[in-house]
């Protein structure tokens, strides 16, 4: 038994008796006298466990504090592959939450999970710096409006707030039912009802100059309606009439594009020359031009025509603007 094991029986143990003697641990666990010795000071210094020495009945069992019912010991229990595991999550973590908002409240649960692994803050410092997560262009949000945006999202409230179009920079008050959050390439979105409208919206949250969290209920929606409205779209942008672009890359290209998924929906297959043909479906072209133009001259947009031509057209701008 390992390590994990014995600290959940020696709960178990102490729990169901009551009181349990050193020689009863010892044979239920089948270790030495030492190894329990140091399974017993880490419960308590590292897991909070208020396990006491009773002398007058000669064992160990809860203190004062557990009995009154303050105090349990944590009712899941990993191993050191998963605690490093949940390091790692931290630092991924960490990696999409740059308000800090969501690492506020998880770093109590990350440090006792730091307890748990045996190793100062030290060293598991050192184990999340073995983790790097490179973002560029990331589009901060106010840490206020996050929260409370995620706080309407989770308590199922409708929001007041005032939204900037990034396109016209003109700004509106509306009324939302927040549905979920969306991360996607280093920005957060909120996909949700907006009552102004009476239709499904997808809002920037660094567009959200002011939220206030309401006490009205948020219009209930069918998560599988949401989906079929603001999922059939290439990327972020969603709503209105879905079109299917169909991409022919080169040998060379193909090698390696071929492993990306561009869309949940895409079909694909290798040519017998070795290019490799794309179909997916996409509502507005703008996210697909800009992944587009990082294979210019690799790549042939064979339909529709609209998307071909506005394709060729971003190219002659882009060598137009090009020093002589």
């Amino acid at each position: 038994m390992d390590r994990t094991e014995r600290f959940y029986k020696i709960e178990h143990l102490i729990r169901s008796r009551g009181c349990v003697s050193f020689a009863e641990l010892i044979e239920a666990l089948e270790v030495s006298p030492a190894t329990l010795k140091r399974d017993l000071a880490y419960l308590r210094e590292r897991l909070d466990a208020p396990i006491e020495y009773d002398a007058g009945e000669n064992g160990y069992r809860f203190g004062q504090q557990w009995r009154g019912g303050k105090h349990e010991l944590p009712g899941m229990w990993f191993n050191e592959a998963e605690l490093h595991a949940l390091l790692t999550m931290q630092q991924m973590l960490a990696g999409l939450d740059e308000q800090g908002v969501v690492g506020r409240h998880l770093q109590p649960m990350f440090d006792k999970i730091t307890g748990m692994l045996g190793v100062d803050a030290a060293e598991a410092d050192e184990l999340r710096r073995r983790v790097k997560l490179i973002g560029t262009a990331r589009r901060r949000v106010a840490s206020d409006s996050f929260e409370t945006v995620g706080s309407a999202v989770v308590k199922r409230r409708r929001l007041a707030i005032r939204y900037r179009k990034k396109r016209d920079g003109v700004a509106s008050e509306r009324e939302v039912s927040p549905q979920r959050l969306v991360h996607h390439r280093h920005a957060w979105y909120l996909d949700a009802w907006c009552h102004a409208s009476d239709a499904y919206r997808r809002f920037a949250l660094d567009g959200i100059e002011g939220a206030t969290l309401l006490d009205t209920e948020a219009k209930a929606v069918p998560l599988a309606e949401l989906e079929a409205e603001l999922d059939q779209g290439y990327g972020i942008f969603a709503g209105g009439r879905p079109r299917e672009a169909e991409l022919v890359f080169n040998a060379e290209t193909a090698a390696w594009v071929s492993r990306e998924e561009w869309h949940p929906a895409q079909r694909s297959e290798f040519l017998p020359d070795g290019r490799w043909r794309l179909r997916l479906p996409y509502v507005d072209d703008t996210e697909l031009l800009m992944d587009l133009l990082r294979h210019a001259g690799r790549v042939d947009v064979v339909a529709p025509p609209e998307l071909r031509d506005a394709y060729a057209a971003r190219l002659r701008q882009a060598a137009a603007a090009l020093p002589v």
